[in-house]
């Protein structure tokens, strides 16, 4: 199982001034986070797009080019592209440029997005939301498979014996991954088209998202795929300390950000009854010390049968030291017993 980080770039607010923190700042920060997570051996490093003050990545692709060029052998991932608003053919040659830079580490995730700001600030009528998607990924996929594109749509002009470059290391293909929060059609969706899903598991009990994966498995099989290419990741809010006072102090930083986010969406204020809850065996926030994280990421594995599992560690912009930290333990401490745990289990599955 690939173990990693993801991050949104969270810019945390200054109590007395109402000013989010500078995302020169922060941009600093997570590109040494990312050296970091390299270095500590994690395998995969995903990156998400937002349009929106309290946020400072807007455009993953850049930061992940930044961060190949100090990196060695971590997948750089968007987590995800908002590709409803996006330009596929732009979004193809991003990303191969990053993978001609890293040596082929680079993967895509795309999903419909979860905010809407992308739909107005790129000109994107909301009410095409689904069949923008479904467009633009058909589109994607053409150019991933194709040096040559002929492709037609309905809201996007056809793209007529066109030559994209450049082309990735692999034949000119990148991974591309289906990023969900829990919608069938969408999981469907990756399940016929035979493509890798991540699952976003943010709140309530990760086991109710079950039989959505257990749907989706019968429909890669149903749909003539290799099963043994099949590929299911989760990616849940994470943040490690072996100090209960850091831990226990998070909340601080979390409830803030859940707060910012809810008011807009009409959300009752984050409590520390939600926080607690969470953090427990069932709960869906891998929040604790390196024991507590290990645990629970081995029961994801048990649960799911999962082949990746991405921390989303930068909820509500935790110091910088503690977040250094926090990616030492996972890479240090956490990723060594998991993989000792699944390599045991692979073994013992193979004699019985």
């Amino acid at each position: 199982m690939e173990l990693g980080i993801g991050m949104f770039g969270d810019l945390s607010v200054d109590p007395a001034t109402g000013k989010p923190k500078e995302a020169q700042l922060k941009l600093y920060e997570i590109l040494e986070q990312i050296k970091l997570a390299d270095e500590v051996g994690l395998d995969v490093f995903g990156l998400g797009e937002h349009h929106r003050p309290d946020y400072a990545v807007s455009t993953p692709e850049i930061v992940l080019a930044a961060a190949a060029s100090i990196t060695k052998n971590i997948k750089l991932a968007s987590t995800v592209t908002v590709l409803s608003s996006a330009e596929p053919v732009k979004v193809y040659q991003d990303f191969s440029t990053i993978d001609l830079i890293s040596g082929g580490r680079a993967e895509i995730a795309v999903g419909r997005g979860s905010f809407i700001e992308s739909f107005p600030l790129f000109g994107y009528n909301l009410n095409d939301y689904n069949q923008l998607f479904e467009e633009k990924l058909d589109l994607l996929l053409q150019i991933n498979n194709n040096e040559v594109v002929n492709w037609e749509g309905k809201l996007r002009a056809p793209v007529v014996n066109q030559t994209v470059l450049p082309r990735a290391t692999n034949n000119g293909q990148l991974p591309i991954w289906i990023a969900v929060g829990g919608t069938p059609e969408s999981v469907l969706r990756a399940a016929r088209l035979g493509l890798p899903l991540i699952v976003a598991i943010i709140g309530g009990m990760p086991k109710q998202f079950q039989p959505l994966i257990e749907f989706y498995k019968q429909e890669y099989v149903k749909s003539g795929h290799d099963v043994a290419k099949m590929q299911i990741g989760i990616h849940s809010h994470s943040f490690i300390s072996n100090e209960a006072a850091i831990a226990d102090g998070y909340y601080q930083n979390y409830a803030s950000q859940m707060d910012r986010i809810g008011a807009s969406r009409g959300w009752a204020p984050y409590n520390k009854m939600q926080y607690q809850a969470g953090r427990a065996k069932d709960g869906a926030l891998f929040i604790g010390d390196a024991a507590q994280v290990t645990d629970k990421i081995l029961y994801m594995h048990e649960l799911f049968g999962i082949t990746r599992f991405i921390g989303h560690m930068d909820v509500g912009d935790p110091s910088h030291a503690n977040m250094m930290k926090s990616i030492e333990i996972f890479g240090k401490e956490i990723a060594p017993e998991v993989r000792k745990a699944i390599g045991k289990k692979a073994k013992a599955d193979q004699t019985v």
